[in-house]
């Protein structure tokens, strides 16, 4: 299938502008070898776990691989909103990549490769137990190892507190007892977290932000010794731009001596979207952005994100135009590498024909919101359209097939088969979160008019999303988007009729996800009896009729 491109910062003139992803890669972290930059991401309940993208000139990014095929431990299985893979790190370290990530109910894995686009290993619990989270491991000269971690205090009752721990040298366990070598609850950096730990002229830094992920900045720890103690300065804040946060990330540096920050911004709806920041040196500190004069004429050591910029100069390497794939017509041999399922996933959920997806119909027992079939992906910008061609001609009786766009908010239109009869409905739901887990879901079913199946084989569902205004989340947090997402279907592909609208939420901790499923009722009916066939799923820029 022809794609179109949907987001590309890339302004093919020498320039890029931010954000490099308007896409909810949230809490990257990236590394730099030879020529080459990967940067990995959190995936939470959704499987495949950790998207590995990779770049040669850090504005033009693909989706390369996942780090973890399934998520660690039994109980993903099913939907656990919220919960699973949260912010990782990457290293590489005498010929091995690593890749650190932490489960908060489950402990600090490690999984590792020769081949960053081959078979990672296995994961490794190498700290078990609740409460940390957004580990990094570093490798020092001398060929020690150690990890720094942040805590959540959902899960271990406090927060803002950074903890250093000895480390084997193979990444594989830990050694020793953890040193808190920083609180931010006794400075003016609460909720600090997110630390990724570096050494540049002696000089132990630890980059992590604080003040909260939708109007916090970006902090940075230095110290001559690992455990400490550690003096801080503020590296990067808002300013006068519109880039709120601005939240965690990477510093990376290229082949020609620059430094650059890649880090992420919130906006609601549809995540957490990456940015791409100059990087500075003053009096072995850094600057984020670009530090702007003081009123009195001298320089200011803190940086304002920018909104465009010279691309970085990264050599001889030769990078080209891409971004993350998004359109799909399923003609491959494996799943497109933009899908990620609601948990982790079952084979005889689908199956590639070579001419289209198989869905299989399987029992619905929960809420459409927590089934764990649902095939998603990111919303890849602010604005677009999808185009969802079904074939549900061979659907069985009370079987149905539909496309949902995913959040804590939900919203779908169905086609459920009662007989010859082919009955459209609209669907929204609204989860209602406790401290940690969903405790209730409310959902309700707008009937649309019906259709008879043998005229109806084939449906065309356009997913739309355009920004309609501006909305303040509280006091504090003000301007992001608000997206309103409109479902129309028709069987033609040129006519439409609409099915609903709602205004777009986020998921907890994730942007919105649009995508598709199957399913049967959960009254008795044999499971995957019939299915329906994705022919093609299309994605464009969404035009001003719409």
């Amino acid at each position: 299938m022809k794609t179109t491109s949907i987001w590309n910062a890339d302004l093919k003139n020498g320039r890029y502008r931010n954000p490099i992803l308007y896409a909810d890669y949230s809490d990257p972290d990236a590394i730099r070898v030879g020529e080459d930059y990967f940067m990995i991401a959190s995936s939470f309940c959704n499987a495949p776990g950790l998207p590995l993208l990779h770049s040669k000139d850090l504005v033009n990014w693909k989706v390369v691989n996942y780090i973890i095929s399934e998520i660690p431990e039994e109980r993903y299985s099913k939907p656990i909103h919220g919960c699973g893979v949260w912010a990782p790190a990457i290293r590489y370290h005498e010929g091995t990549y690593f890749v650190c990530f932490p489960m908060p109910d489950e402990g600090i894995y490690m999984s590792t490769a020769i081949d960053p686009f081959g078979t990672w290993s296995k994961p490794v619990n190498i700290r078990p137990g609740a409460g940390w989270i957004d580990p990094c491991p570093f490798w020092d000269d001398d060929g020690k190892a150690y990890l720094v971690a942040g805590v959540a205090k959902s899960r271990i009752g406090y927060k803002s507190v950074l903890h250093m721990v000895e480390m084997q040298p193979d990444g594989m366990g830990l050694i020793g007892g953890e040193v808190k070598i920083f609180d931010g609850n006794e400075n003016d950096q609460e909720t600090i977290e997110g630390p990724k730990m570096y050494k540049r002229n002696g000089w132990y830094y630890i980059f992590a932000p604080a003040g909260g992920v939708k109007i916090g900045w970006q902090t940075v720890l230095r110290s001559r010794n690992v455990f400490g103690p550690y003096e801080y300065k503020v590296v990067m804040r808002q300013g006068d731009s519109a880039v709120n946060g601005p939240h965690q990330g990477a510093w990376v540096d290229t082949v020609t001596g620059e430094d650059w920050f890649l880090h992420f911004q919130d906006v609601y709806a549809a995540g957490r979207i990456t940015h791409l920041q100059p990087m500075s040196w003053h009096e072995d500190w850094p600057i984020i952005g670009i530090a702007k004069d003081g009123i009195d004429g001298s320089r200011r050591d803190c940086g304002e994100p920018v909104t465009e910029y010279r691309k970085p100069d990264v050599g001889s390497a030769a990078a080209n135009l891409c971004e993350p794939e998004t359109s799909d017509d399923f003609t491959g041999g494996r799943l497109g590498l933009q899908w990620q399922w609601n948990a982790n996933p079952r084979q005889e959920w689908y199956e590639l024909t070579g001419s289209g997806m198989r869905l299989n119909a399987v029992r619905r027992s929960t809420v459409y919101g927590d089934m764990p079939n649902l095939l998603l992906q990111k919303w890849p910008a602010p604005e677009f359209t999808c185009v969802t061609r079904l074939d549900v001609s061979n659907l069985a009786d009370r079987e149905e097939a539909g496309v949902i766009s995913m959040g804590m908010r939900y919203g779908l239109v169905t086609f459920r088969k009662e007989k010859e009869i082919l009955r459209p409905f609209f669907v929204t739901g609204v989860q209602k979160y406790g401290k940690i887990l969903p405790d209730t879901t409310e959902e309700t079913e707008h009937a649309l008019p019906e259709m008879n199946c043998a005229q109806a084989k084939e449906i065309y569902v356009r997913y739309t999303v355009r920004q309609t205004d501006t909305q303040d989340l509280s006091s504090t947090e003000k301007g992001f988007p608000l997206e309103l997402v409109t479902f129309e279907y028709g069987t033609d592909g040129s006519s439409y009729v609409k099915a609903g609208e709602m205004n777009a939420v986020p998921g907890r901790w994730v942007g919105v996800k649009n995508g598709v499923f199957c399913c049967s009722a959960g009254d008795g009916t044999a499971e995957n009896s019939g299915y329906a066939v994705v022919d093609s799923v299309e994605y464009s820029k969404r035009s001003n009729d719409q």
